[in-house]
């Protein structure tokens, strides 16, 4: 269980016939196969033993923040930019296949058919892992090993920017949302999306529809606040032109950037990543790995 619930989940006070403030059970076993956690394990050690500091996310995460439980076909752990040759490094010593399979943001590390993500960005460029998802970890227990989680609000802010056809993480950040309303910290939230906070005020718009009897749950100066600005800016557009839907989907914009005329919006001034690696990740869209 995570160490500090009375701090992080609505359950700390549940109240009456509430089932969302139901005390959860740890996650089942059947999130994965007894030989894959034996491999997680192994990876968990290795890199312990290695002096890598890491964050457990994922599916493991998901389930201790929402309660959801659905099984997983890898295993995600978070290390810094600075750490990833590290970590990559010391799997390969004992005895994983490794690769850096895109060099700004992601490795992986096999053990026969069983994978390891170890993911030091995402695939857009927005969300580095930084000192700021080590300084609010929470604790908790995965596969019998006690380790760091990756934070809810971290959880949130990346899967924010997933919406391909084939992958869309909404319903997450909303169960999210549901399950962490009064306890996430919600500044801490509008820093990381910074410039794209439409993309919050989008899912905080979004949740107040799905649970139209827990809108008010949703911090009152915290919506008012971003709806201000979306106010604000009703009567004046930004002077680029200049296509932000690539930083939600590699694949549904790309018309907008390469035939259109459009800037692409993970590109320098407006994103992180750099021609070559947009070109990496725009050609690995087939790419199922």
């Amino acid at each position: 269980m995570i160490h500090d619930t009375e701090q992080r989940s609505p359950a700390a006070v549940p109240p009456e016939g509430d089932r969302r403030a139901a005390p959860r059970r740890p996650p089942g076993e059947e999130l994965s196969t007894p030989d894959e956690q034996d491999v997680y394990r192994r990876v968990l050690d290795v890199l312990r033993e290695g002096g890598v500091e890491l964050l457990v996310g994922g599916a493991y995460a998901f389930t201790r923040y929402t309660g959801i439980e659905r099984s997983t076909k890898d295993f995600d752990i978070f290390v810094r930019s600075t750490e990833i040759q590290r970590a990559l490094a010391a799997l390969a010593d004992a005895g994983f296949r490794t690769e850096l399979t895109f060099p700004h943001w992601l490795g992986k590390a096999y053990w026969g058919d069983t994978f390891v993500d170890v993911i030091f960005n995402s695939g857009n460029g927005v969300t580095p892992i930084d000192d700021d998802w080590f300084t609010h970890a929470p604790t908790g227990e995965v596969l019998g090993t006690t380790v760091k989680l990756m934070p809810a609000e971290e959880m949130l802010w990346s899967k924010s920017f997933v919406m391909e056809r084939e992958r869309y993480d909404g319903a997450d950040v909303i169960h999210l949302i549901r399950a962490g309303a009064a306890t996430l910290d919600w500044d801490r939230l509008v820093r990381r999306f910074g410039e794209r906070w439409r993309v919050l005020f989008m899912n905080l718009v979004l949740f107040g529809f799905i649970y139209p009897g827990e809108r008010t749950r949703l911090p009152r100066g915290l919506v008012e606040g971003l709806a201000g600005r979306l106010q604000a800016e009703l009567d004046t557009a930004d002077a680029a032109k200049v296509c932000n839907g690539t930083v939600v989907s590699r694949q549904q914009y790309l018309v907008d950037v390469t035939e259109w005329g459009y800037q692409d919006g993970r590109l320098p001034p407006h994103g992180n990543m750099t021609a070559e690696q947009v070109a990496h990740w725009t050609a690995a869209i087939n790419d199922t790995r």
